[in-house]
């Protein structure tokens, strides 16, 4: 050695020896306990660092920083390190010998460490991994992608080249992981074949992936959500993996995931209730207002009462702390709790107030929207409101943020609206789709109303432009002819908000395209058909032969939202046994992953059409069953729980009625005393211009009896008995003051009900329908009034139903028309 070192002294004096750099650098890097240490390897090395080495010095960086506290603090520290500049400038040398895993990791985690998308260093990341955009590999691709994501560049032409590798490389695509990330990103680019596609693509590879990977599955959920589609078996799949990680789960996990569930409308009660009780564990947990709010607006909504209680005094205590942001979220989450804690209400409108001019159009119209559920009450708020929302509005150069902004001034109380308002819907009208017209149309009608009421009267002008608005939706729906466009415009347009005309004009459109109705679509038209009360035979035949034809392909989840419109418009196809048949054998292999609640709904509305089924009744009218039900109808809002309980009632009423032989007991006579404590007796106009002209027509007001409750418990608007001969029967002093129940003075059982009558007597039932008893479109009698007549007739009586449009008709309008109407109807045919 000795003598290597006398002739090659040069060999020496080259390559010394140095104890700390033996080390290989990234050996070096990995042992950094901090910024400092890891930025002096990097100043001492800085002449030789590969391209490698640099990357690797991010990857440390950023384990560093995940490591503390604050997040922001951090990532500014190292940005402003005073050696930061030498591994930027190493970087943008390196760029180009970089490998592409290197090159997008380093573009990944730059972000993180504040450096600015339009930063000249991010920049050149992005060109050079554009560069190279075809040869990635589909999980660098990912990366790629989620770092575009994170720049706002979602929309992008270079998003749109990554949809299309990923469209072409599909079918090798095997890395579910991967290909979440990036249908994730690029979900708003996607045609609807593609996105078919996609759905097909993860199915296949779903089993692949390992039970524990939650972020795959919520990633796949995100996409679901991102593209509107609720596809059941995608969703019922990745919420197994949920509730199998469900201990595992955080704050913003469990949140971020119902708060996907609510929109895409998927109910799985078993993961709420799983999440319910992660999240009440973890109140005494958070004092500061950004995690607290978090905690409130995702356990609010499914909280118990005493849960309740404790989060809405802990907010109350930081509410003056609030963000404008975070006050927003608490004031939605309140309006969906059905909440009437007015000092909390008071508290949360203060911050919303102060923060006004901060605001977003469409987050102003949550604001009253909100306000407007709370029944909130303040001048100086809603005036403010206004005039932020007439600043705004003067500002928008968008359709849907103009949309938006007037939808909210149509909401605030009464006021006159500026004329000016009309020209700035007139400018949009080109640009506006279905959605955009419906929302115009609305603000207008809500303008008119109010002018009428508090001004006692119309602007021509108004008129003018409601009917210019109804020629462009009718215009526009003439020229629809593709089913899945027009149901995009379509989705987010209420039923009630449809003038009559241009209704007409999408039952129409929906009518031309029907051939395009295939399993896809046929619960989305259902629901549509079933919100507008309208009934179209065509269309609900359509609808029928399609779930007939392609059951199979059908999730058992969709068949509530196919039964309902021929429930409540109480409609029969042709093939009506076949249908029902198909649907409910649907449902059987799904019974127990359905939820009580649906399975009531459903039962409810296949008997309000007289169809019975054995199994799912057994399945619902039992123990275990309703032992279900409870914990999940607290989980549900008040109101929905309310009619949850009603349904289930009035199916419980219609088996015992309609199928004795099934021996299922009656059990709501304490739930319907319930009811009959909190109704007030309350008796329209119409009703009691009845009470008295059937008074007349019967001879005196004993002979007529007002509110009685038959057995089990259907309210009756008007009775009287007929004996033998025809002659009225008198109640004596029995009977009831006009708009109070009378009570159920029968005892619940048909053989007394009827043994209860002088022999050939009858008893009689008279029912006025309002408007809303029938169809929207031709008076036709709706499910619920059709099956409440088949009951009381089960019970005994003669039903009498007088329809709004005969009493209120030009024929009944002379003297005595009316009593000889009632007469005819009484004492004529005996048909009712």
């Amino acid at each position: 050695m000795f003598c290597l070192r006398a002739t090659c002294p040069f060999f020496w004096k080259v390559f010394r020896f140095r104890p700390f750099s033996c080390k290989p650098l990234i050996v070096q890097m990995n042992e950094c306990t901090d910024e400092k240490e890891i930025f002096d390897v990097i100043d001492r090395n800085k002449a030789t660092l590969s391209a490698k080495q640099v990357g690797h010095a991010f990857n440390v960086l950023w384990r560093l920083q995940r490591q503390k506290k604050s997040s922001l603090q951090n990532a500014e520290c190292v940005r402003d390190h005073p050696q930061f500049p030498t591994l930027y400038n190493l970087t943008t040398h390196k760029i180009e010998s970089m490998t592409d895993a290197t090159l997008v990791n380093v573009l990944h985690i730059a972000p993180r460490f504040a450096v600015a998308a339009h930063d000249p260093l991010v920049e050149s990341l992005v060109t050079e991994a554009w560069k190279r955009l075809e040869r990635l590999d589909i999980n660098v691709l990912s990366t790629f992608s989620a770092c575009l994501a994170h720049q706002h560049l979602r929309c992008s032409p270079l998003m749109g080249k990554i949809a299309d590798i990923v469209n072409r490389k599909l079918e090798s695509i095997q890395d579910l992981r991967s290909l979440s990330v990036l249908m994730t990103n690029i979900s708003s680019l996607i045609s609807q074949h593609f996105q078919e596609k996609l759905i097909k693509k993860t199915e296949l590879l779903f089993d692949t992936i390992d039970s524990s990977q939650v972020s795959t599955a919520r990633k796949i959920v995100q996409f679901l959500r991102n593209v509107k589609c609720t596809h059941y078996p995608l969703l019922e799949q990745c919420d197994k993996v949920f509730l199998s990680n469900a201990a595992h789960l955080d704050l913003d996990s469990i949140s971020n995931i119902l708060a996907m569930y609510q929109f895409l409308r998927f109910d799985s009660f078993e993961f709420v209730s799983v999440a319910k009780k992660r999240l009440t564990e973890m109140i005494p947990l958070f004092e500061h207002p950004e995690a607290f709010v978090k905690l409130f607006v995702a356990l609010g909504p499914v909280a118990g009462p005493q849960e309740k209680k404790r989060l809405k005094s802990t907010l109350l205590l930081m509410s003056e702390e609030l963000t404008s942001q975070q006050a927003l979220a608490v004031v939605e989450a309140m309006e969906e709790m059905e909440s009437r804690n007015s000092q909390l209400i008071q508290k949360i409108a203060s911050v919303l107030h102060k923060n006004l001019e901060n605001y977003r159009p469409v987050e102003l119209l949550r604001i009253t929207q909100a306000l407007n559920v709370l029944h909130f009450q303040s001048k100086e708020v809603f005036v403010k409101l206004r005039e932020v929302l007439l600043s705004s509005l003067k500002g928008s150069f968008r359709v849907m943020e103009t949309a938006s902004l007037l939808c909210a001034l149509s909401l605030l109380p009464s006021a006159h609206q500026d004329e000016a308002v009309l020209s700035r819907i007139e400018a949009f009208l080109p640009q506006c789709d279905l959605s955009s017209l419906t929302n115009f149309t609305t603000f207008v009608l809500r303008w008119i109303e109010s002018d009428h009421m508090y001004f006692g009267r119309v602007i021509g002008k108004q008129l003018k432009l409601l009917h210019t608005l109804n020629l462009y939706s009718r215009q526009r729906l003439r020229q629809s002819n593709n089913l899945h466009l027009l149901w995009e415009e379509l989705k987010y347009v209420k039923g009630d908000r449809l003038h009559e005309s241009v209704l007409e004009e999408t039952i129409a459109a929906l009518q031309h395209l029907m051939d395009e109705i295939n399993y896809t679509n046929v619960a989305k038209i259902a629901s549509f058909v079933y919100e507008n009360n309208y009934l179209s035979t065509s269309l609900l035949d359509r609808i029928a032969a399609v779930v007939v034809q392609q059951i199979e392909k059908i999730h058992p989840f969709s068949v509530l939202a196919i039964i309902l419109p021929f429930s409540r418009l109480n409609y029969d196809p042709p093939q009506r046994d076949e249908f029902l048949g198909v649907c409910v054998q649907c449902l059987h292999s799904h019974l127990g992953a359905l939820s009580p609640p649906v399975l009531v709904l459903l039962g409810y509305a296949l008997a309000t059409l007289e169809y019975f089924p054995e199994d799912l009744l057994k399945a619902i009218f039992n123990i275990q069953f309703l032992a279900r039900l409870d914990p999940q109808l607290e989980i549900l809002t008040s109101s929905l729980s309310g009619k949850v309980q009603f349904h289930l009632m009035e199916l419980n009423r219609a088996v015992c009625l309609e199928c004795p032989e099934f021996q299922i007991p009656w059990f709501h006579d304490r739930f319907c005393q319930q009811q009959c404590n909190k109704d007030t007796g309350s008796i329209n106009g119409a009703q009691q211009q009845i009470y008295k002209i059937l008074a007349e027509a019967l001879g005196g007001p004993s002979f007529v009896k007002a509110s009685v409750l038959s057995p089990y418990y259907h309210t009756v608007d008007f009775e009287c008995i007929l004996d033998k001969r025809k002659q009225p029967l008198s109640y004596g002093s029995h009977n009831a003051t006009l708009g109070n129940p009378a009570g159920m003075y029968w005892e619940s059982n048909i053989q007394t009900v009827r043994s209860s009558l002088p022999s050939g007597a009858e008893r009689i039932a008279f029912e006025f329908l309002n408007s809303k008893a029938f169809c929207r479109n031709i008076p036709h009698l709706k499910g619920n009034p059709a099956m409440k007549k088949r009951h009381l007739e089960i019970l005994g009586y003669r039903v009498i139903q007088i329809p709004h449009f005969e009493w209120n008709s030009m024929a009944l309008s002379i003297p005595d028309a009316r009593v000889d109407y009632l007469r005819q109807r009484i004492f004529g045919d005996g048909k009712s």
